[in-house]
């Protein structure tokens, strides 16, 4: 019988009865033991995972939405019952409780099966910095697996456990994703809470996932980003990127990604990387994605501020005490890079910091001209005895493309992007602002999809979608395009029916929007136009079923609700009016959307 390999697989599984929990996790927990290729520092006993399956007895996957699933834990995020080594055995502790997100994770039903390897103090994007031993590339094990969350991306693509957390400060959610043909989800900065983490860049630090598709991702981001106000750096989920948002189904289509300029991508003499890259565009352009060049020179100088600036005070800071009492207890690569610190001051840090702001100003305003950009994850991947001889600047090549991300506060989607003539993954980033990470999650999925790659270093083909009925059972999407957008007038009527923002879009190119007579409160009217038409900004919203009649009968003349065609080519109810309203209207398509208008009223 296969050993399904996804999450939303898994459940299904159980679901029918093809595998029992116990029978199931205690296979994953036997290949977790049996890993040779470094990944685990260490593992549950046999008696934490009975107690782990005691408490999914009684319950059903409708109670617990990660029933049974296993997964797998950077050794820097706590876990009660077992200890916290970031890496280096002389700073091991005991914590007294686990993480908020790997306690949110167990609460909906996930198991863990251990702690799995890392760079030390989550310093180093290559997995080679470790007493425990260099984590092996599971495609090729002379190869590096990426850092610093090397042991938890191996054993995602190795099958071991169907997710994993990671870290990502400079890029570790990321590049282990890109070199073991994985999905890494570096979220919103407080989008996934860090208390219970032992910080790097306690300013820039995300726990991250590793999976197999966007589905999965979909449903642990849900659960491992609920909201902690006991962690000062925490940040609301904001409305319009909660699961719902999610919609892969051609996502790509009609989007405007940009990409640097051919003279600022950088592949350090690696050919083949080059032309997956390359190959990636044009798939994207076969997806109706149109590329537009930008300039990645502001991208690239912040991030150089990561190691070359102040911030290595703050990996100073992490570990303090611990480091002036002994400093040689570190790893002599960690000793370094640490030591770096020394001789850094508050007038570096301020200067850095306007540095920043600067690069920030002129990143915003090249992000706000495309829906995301896309870069290589990595520009290259090397064998570990390359990294062992040449630490600092090979780990330094690794992270050109990763290290300006949480300086910038952006979000990120590491994606599978191919197999490099070497055999080995090679993968593409899609970056966007804060807070479009479902946005990032629906380009993803639309991405695999197209591309089909096997799942990590199995042989198991990539599951398709789920359908596209991402809403709940019992809600429908309804668009407005007037006083019932969020922070106008009417938008109570949503908000009081239980009603959630799902997404700010545009219709179709088919629209006319006109000014009604009369008001307050003052509201448009959105007619069909084919051929004379343009996009019109409209949000939406998902409704319970049971509200709808209640809403519906709210709606004075002219206005009623009918279907609108979206910029994606979906179809949805919308508010529409009746064509006879515009005799006394007056006609505001030019302004593209009922703000704008009001905003120059």
């Amino acid at each position: 019988m296969n050993m399904p390999m996804t999450v939303i697989e898994l459940l299904a599984a159980y679901e029918s009865e093809q595998w029992s929990p116990a029978e199931y996790l205690t296979q994953k927990l036997a290949e977790a033991r049996a890993d040779t290729r470094n990944c685990w520092i260490e593992s549950i006993s046999d008696e934490q995972l009975n107690g782990f399956l005691n408490n999914l007895k009684g319950k059903t996957i409708k109670e617990l939405p990660l029933y049974g699933i296993p997964f797998a834990i950077k050794d820097n995020i706590d876990l009660a019952g077992l200890p916290t080594t970031a890496g280096c055995k002389a700073y091991t502790y005991e914590p007294e409780s686990s993480a908020y997100v790997v306690q949110a994770l167990i609460n909906a039903g996930a198991v863990p099966l251990g702690k799995t390897n890392l760079d030390q103090f989550a310093t180093g994007l290559v997995g080679t910095r470790s007493p425990w031993g260099a984590v092996k590339n599971s495609f090729n094990d002379e190869y590096i697996s990426g850092g610093s969350s090397s042991g938890s991306a191996v054993t995602v693509a190795t099958g071991q456990v169907c997710f994993s957390l990671g870290t990502d400060t400079a890029g570790s959610g990321r590049v282990p994703a890109a070199f073991n043909n994985i999905l890494g989800m570096k979220a919103t900065k407080g989008m996934v809470s860090c208390t219970g983490l032992v910080p790097a860049c306690k300013t820039l630090d995300c726990i991250t996932i590793f999976a197999h598709t966007t589905d999965d991702l979909n449903l642990l981001l849900d659960i491992a980003g609920e909201y902690d106000e006991t962690d000062c750096y925490a940040r609301p989920n904001a409305a319009s990127n909660d699961a719902s948002a999610y919609q892969p189904e051609n996502a790509l289509k009609g989007r405007k990604i940009g990409v640097p300029a051919p003279e600022q991508l950088a592949f350090f003499g690696n050919k083949s990387a080059e032309a997956l890259f390359n190959a990636s565009l044009d798939k994207l352009r076969e997806q109706g994605v149109e590329l537009t060049e930008i300039d990645f020179d502001p991208f690239a100088q912040a991030a150089l501020l990561l190691y070359e600036g102040p911030w290595v005070a703050e990996r100073y800071a992490a570990i303090e005490s611990f480091f002036e009492e002994d400093s040689s207890r570190c790893l002599p690569v960690i000793e370094t890079i640490i030591g770096g610190a020394a001789g850094k001051t508050a007038v570096d840090a301020f200067k850095a910091i306007y540095q920043l702001q600067a690069y920030k100003v002129q990143c915003d305003a090249i992000l706000s001209t495309v829906d995301a950009v896309v870069i290589p994850t990595a520009g290259t991947i090397y064998t570990i005895d390359e990294v062992n001889a040449d630490p600092i600047k090979l780990n330094s090549n690794v992270g050109y493309y990763t290290n300006f991300m949480n300086l910038l506060d952006y979000t990120a989607i590491a994606l599978p992007a191919g197999i490099q003539t070497s055999g080995l993954p090679f993968g593409i980033t899609l970056f966007g602002p804060a807070w479009s990470d479902r946005k990032l999650l629906s380009f993803g999925g639309s991405w695999q999809q197209s591309l089909g790659l096997p799942l990590g270093a199995t042989n198991t083909p990539l599951p398709k979608l789920l359908p596209a009925a991402t809403i709940q059972e019992g809600w429908v999407e309804l668009a407005v395009c007037g006083a019932h957008l969020e922070g106008l007038p009417l938008n109570f009527q949503l908000q009081e029916r239980g009603a959630r923002l799902v997404q700010a879009t545009q219709t179709s190119a088919n629209y006319k929007l006109y000014a009604l007579a009369g008001g307050p409160p003052f509201r448009p009217g959105l007619i069909r136009s084919e051929g004379e038409g343009s996009a019109i900004d409209v949000e939406v919203w998902t409704i319970p079923q049971t509200e709808l009649g209640s809403f519906l009968q709210g709606i004075p003349q002219p206005l009623g609700l009918g279907k609108v065609e979206l910029a994606d080519g979906r179809w949805v109810i919308s508010f529409i009016c009746e064509g006879y309203a515009i005799e006394t209207a007056e006609d505001i398509t030019h302004h593209g959307g009922w703000r704008n208008y009001m905003l120059a009223k």
